[in-house]
């Protein structure tokens, strides 16, 4: 397998912890593909994801996989132990909407900001921004955070008694509110308490 990837970036980040949780990450070639210099934007990487979007997945029958739910997806049926999309059909559903809350909530809402808030990736890549928008999505982001100290209340991780995918969707989203400067609050001690816990995992290691 492939997977076409900047390292660094976020949702990169996120099939690199999966591969790794899953004792795959031998088993792929890592493709770098220059997001900053617009690579992701010329017709050679278009050809493979119309979106302009890393990663990708490429199977060795030439299968080509993009968004990381779908890529995760993939990778969680295609070997064994651990699960980490859900183990039955109610498992299922309530980690893939955690994990799309935390997608939505976190992860996009800071990139939003990243992108419409802040330079960005340079005038090259970001042809359009609305600060505004920014803003309020990093309003977002913080209201997103207070709510996953909610979920931990009752439970170690984020959607079930157990590390699954919604719990590499938020290192993802963390990482990257490192890199624009937002943090966690202060009064989400137990999301501060999650996240010492899972960057102390090997698979953590992996994506930066």
């Amino acid at each position: 397998m492939k997977v076409y990837e900047f390292k660094g970036f976020p949702n990169p980040a996120r099939i690199r912890i999966a591969l790794a949780e899953k004792r795959l990450f031998d088993a792929v070639e890592f493709v770098h593909v220059d997001v900053p210099g617009g690579e992701h934007r010329q017709p050679a990487f278009l050809a493979k994801n119309p979106s302009g979007a890393v990663p990708v997945l490429e199977l060795d029958d030439g299968t080509l996989i993009s968004e990381c739910s779908a890529i995760t997806e993939y990778l969680d049926h295609a070997d064994g132990d651990p699960v980490l999309t859900g183990r039955d059909a109610r498992e299922r559903a309530v980690i893939h909407m955690t994990q799309r809350k935390i997608e939505a909530g976190l992860l996009d809402a800071v990139a939003a900001f990243f992108h419409h808030a802040t330079d960005g990736l340079g005038p090259a890549i970001e042809t359009y921004q609305n600060r505004d928008w920014g803003l309020r999505q990093r309003d977002v982001a913080v209201a997103t955070m207070r709510r996953m100290d909610g979920m931990l209340a009752h439970r170690a991780y984020l959607a079930a008694d157990r590390f699954t995918v919604a719990d590499i969707t938020a290192m993802a989203g963390f990482a990257f509110a490192d890199f624009v400067s937002l943090a966690i609050p202060d009064d989400c001690a137990r999301l501060s308490a999650w996240r010492a816990r899972v960057s102390a995992r090997p698979s953590a290691a992996v994506a930066a």
